[in-house]
């Protein structure tokens, strides 16, 4: 008998016959939010996103070397598994759409599909720019977990990359990009 065998049988005589306790799931599934999107756009501001209601914008959002998720209509080379880390690191802005949007919680839920492309697309450059549309945004996180499909990658966004130090000074652009546009569109 090994000896983590022994330690673990050990731990298995201490707990007896120690089943797991039945865990409530009486949380709220549905929400009551009266307007969705207009409770979202204030909440992802509230992370220091900045939120556009028109697509116009795109072209000044878009500017420098862009780089687009393969979903996204827009005049950019799409995203490819062929771009290294040091090739998307030289990009200026990453040009994605969404899986979903959470109203309650400001948060763009990211699925690595043709909308949203693959996770580094959104990791690595500096600026993101996420196009919403309003029928993307629902109102809480368990209607979002409802929705959405498992099997693949999810992120959920909730602002510009930001970390705090011991010091509780913020710090922006550490793990992601440092810029974060939402464009929403009806």
């Amino acid at each position: 008998m090994s000896a983590r065998e022994e330690i673990l049988g050990r731990v298995r005589m201490a707990l007896g016959d120690a089943s797991p306790p039945e865990v409530p799931r009486h949380y709220r599934r549905t929400s009551t939010v009266a307007d969705p999107v207009a409770l979202f756009c204030e909440r992802v501001s509230d992370y220091r996103a900045t939120v556009h209601r028109d697509l116009a914008v795109l072209g000044e959002l878009c500017n420098g070397r862009v780089v687009r998720a393969p979903g996204v209509d827009w005049d950019a080379p799409a995203d490819s598994p062929e771009l290294s880390p040091a090739e998307l690191d030289a990009v200026d802005t990453a040009l994605t759409g969404c899986a979903l949007a959470i109203a309650e919680t400001g948060t763009i839920v990211l699925d690595g599909g043709a909308l949203s492309g693959r996770r580094a697309l959104t990791l690595v450059p500096d600026h993101h720019v996420c196009i919403v549309r309003a029928d993307q945004v629902v109102s809480s996180v368990p209607e979002a977990i409802e929705r959405l499909q498992p099997g693949g990658p999810i992120t959920f966004v909730s602002g510009p990359s930001a970390t705090s130090d011991i010091e509780l000074e913020r710090v922006e652009g550490v793990h992601g990009p440092r810029r974060l546009d939402v464009v929403v569109v009806a």
